[in-house]
């Protein structure tokens, strides 16, 4: 069975029909204003609505307020709110307990530690997103990290990997890894922040989707 995809960053009502087109089964709208890919609430919830029940939509915050959280969740209405910053697991259970949402933690994989250290997330997020070490962006950086460590790692979460994947080697990545989804946003970009129909194609195809 083919792993879920999800195609982050997407900023237009065409870059959301290209996903939902060729296969995605998830797009993700960043209300991070440092981000090329950043998108206001009000297009978020344009977009938001325009993905229907095609796809689950994930929202993604970096160390938000709690009144930012708050305004985006009542704005956009999320199925997953992909927190990508330093949120504590303390946070998140309070979020976790307030909305329907999924909760889903991505984190930087370094190192073996890490996936010890995630440990602290079970029971409260749905999903650990394993991404490359946050450099000057957060991600969507391009940066890939070390699939060996994930390497016959027993899971004890639901997990996906983003940080690097392109079209030329996102088999690979799920080869080497078993990912049962994989997240890319700079990987199907002409130039930050703008997506390139045939890249998300050749993306989800080279998934298998």
């Amino acid at each position: 069975m083919p792993p879920l995809v999800k195609i982050c960053g997407l900023k237009t009502l065409e870059e959301v029909d290209a996903a939902i087109k060729h296969g995605a089964t998830h797009i993700g709208l960043n209300h991070y204003e440092p981000s090329p890919r950043y998108v206001d609430l009000k297009t978020a919830a344009t977009l938001r609505k325009r993905a229907g029940p095609h796809v689950k939509v994930a929202l993604l915050l970096v160390n938000a307020s709690q009144q930012l959280t708050g305004q985006a969740l009542a704005a956009v209405r999320p199925d997953i709110i992909q927190f990508h910053g330093n949120e504590t697991p303390e946070w998140l259970a309070a979020v976790k307990r307030l909305v329907p949402a999924e909760i889903w933690k991505a984190v930087g994989l370094k190192d073996a530690g890490t996936l010890e250290r995630v440990q602290k997330y079970h029971g409260i997020a749905h999903r650990i997103l394993f991404d490359a070490p946050a450099a000057a962006m957060p991600g969507g950086t391009g940066t890939r990290f070390d699939w060996s460590l994930l390497a016959n790692h027993r899971h004890s979460m639901d997990w996906g990997i983003a940080g690097g994947l392109t079209p030329a080697n996102v088999a690979e990545a799920i080869a080497a890894t078993g990912a049962p989804l994989v997240d890319v946003s700079s990987g199907v970009e002409s130039a930050p922040g703008v997506k390139d129909v045939d890249k998300i194609a050749a993306f989800l195809k080279a998934a298998g989707r």
